[in-house]
This record gives C-alpha cells, sequence and structure tokens, in this order.
C-alpha cells in the first residue's frame, strides 16, 4: 500500500490525461519510476476496489449542506489529525500564487 501511494503522490508531478500513460513504453511519456515500482495490471486492480467507507452510508447529494467529501471523510479527518502533530505553521506563512498552480474553483 505505501508503493501504491508513493505512486499516488508521484503522479501529482507529471501529469498525464490518461492514467496508462504512466506505465507508457513510448518516447514521450516514458517514466521508469512507476513500471519499477509496480505493474499497470496491479495498480489498477488496487485502485478498483479500495475504498474507504461504506456504499449504504451515501448522504443526499441534493442537499446543498451534504458532505461532498463523505467517501474520504474518515481518512481525511485520520490524516488531518496526524498531520497536525508533525506541522505546526507559523504566524509567518505565505502562499504565493506562483508556488501553488491553480486555475478553476473549489466546490466545498
Amino acid at each position: 500500500m505505501l508503493v501504491f501511494l508513493a505512486i499516488i503522490i508521484n503522479m501529482g508531478h507529471c501529469r498525464w490525461d490518461k492514467l496508462t500513460k504512466y506505465w507508457s513504453k513510448a518516447y514521450n511519456y516514458h517514466t521508469t519510476f512507476y513500471g519499477n515500482c509496480m505493474k499497470q495490471d496491479r495498480f489498477f486492480h488496487i485502485l478498483r476496489y479500495l475504498q474507504f467507507t461504506d456504499n449504504e452510508n451515501e448522504s443526499d447529494m441534493a442537499d446543498e449542506n451534504s458532505d461532498r467529501l463523505w467517501k474520504i471523510r474518515n481518512l481525511f479527518e485520520i490524516l488531518k489529525d496526524k498531520f497536525s502533530k508533525f506541522y505546526n505553521p507559523s504566524e509567518h506563512l505565505a502562499v504565493d500564487e506562483v508556488i501553488v498552480k491553480y486555475q478553476g474553483r473549489v466546490i466545498f
């Protein structure tokens, strides 16, 4: 699972439009990291069956106050608690738009 999570995190650094391109041998897309860490079929198998909550607990999406992160809410809370133990930002913290490249709108 740690290798799977490492691959997911590394996918944020080089972004392709299809997941299969990370394992591609084509000159434009070839990156040895993904093939050396895990086979493509195993990655997709884990990705297909990985769940963090029971789908029976689905919230009503028609409600304006519904939790849009309900599928990963438990994982999100665990990570938030763990991360807050190890990182306490000082009052002199600045996030510049050059550091965090983002174009769009977050709806939640």
